[in-house]
């Protein structure tokens, strides 16, 4: 497991908005808040975290982020597809935002199968641009516990967007 813990990143990420005057919102499904958890624990950031919203069932993905029901019927909840359609929702909803990410997987101990096992998750980032919005999703597979593999996916996806914020 990393050694820091997500807030650190989440301060890091925060950092690199404000200094771009930039703001950021995600939408979370197996981490049920961990990620909007992490950006709020540091003071201050109101300024570079707008929100979060928590979208556990397919209905509110659909309701609220505009997630094709067709695509989460073909792929699934736990997919590229839908982690892609998940954060360009994001920015869609919330037109403050700059920069959005979402999560969705299989933190278990149960609802695994072959091809989507425990500890697969599926991150959406997206960003808004001049020339619109890009996306772009990346899937990895954590091992160990349920605590643990949310945990991990809040890091990657704060590690991730660091990288992405620092590209602009």
């Amino acid at each position: 497991m990393n050694e820091d813990p997500p807030e650190s990143y989440a301060q890091t990420l925060g950092k690199l908005l404000k200094d771009s005057g930039r703001m950021f919102a995600c939408a979370e499904s197996c981490t049920g808040g961990l990620l909007s958890a992490a950006m709020t624990h540091n003071a201050g950031s109101s300024q570079w975290f707008d929100r979060g919203f928590i979208t556990y069932s397919n209905a509110a993905k659909i309701e609220q982020l505009q997630v094709s029901a067709d695509t989460l019927e073909h792929f699934g909840a736990v997919s590229e597809e839908t982690a892609m359609e998940m954060a360009a929702g994001v920015l869609n909803v919330v037109g403050s935002a700059h920069l959005a990410i979402s999560i969705t997987g299989i933190a278990g101990p149960d609802g695994g199968t072959p091809g989507k096992p425990v500890g697969m998750v599926c991150f959406g980032f997206a960003q808004r641009a001049a020339s619109g919005v890009g996306t772009r999703a990346m899937t990895r597979t954590f091992e160990g516990e349920r605590d643990r593999i949310r945990a991990e996916a809040v890091i990657f996806a704060l590690r991730t967007a660091i990288e992405l914020a620092g590209q602009r």
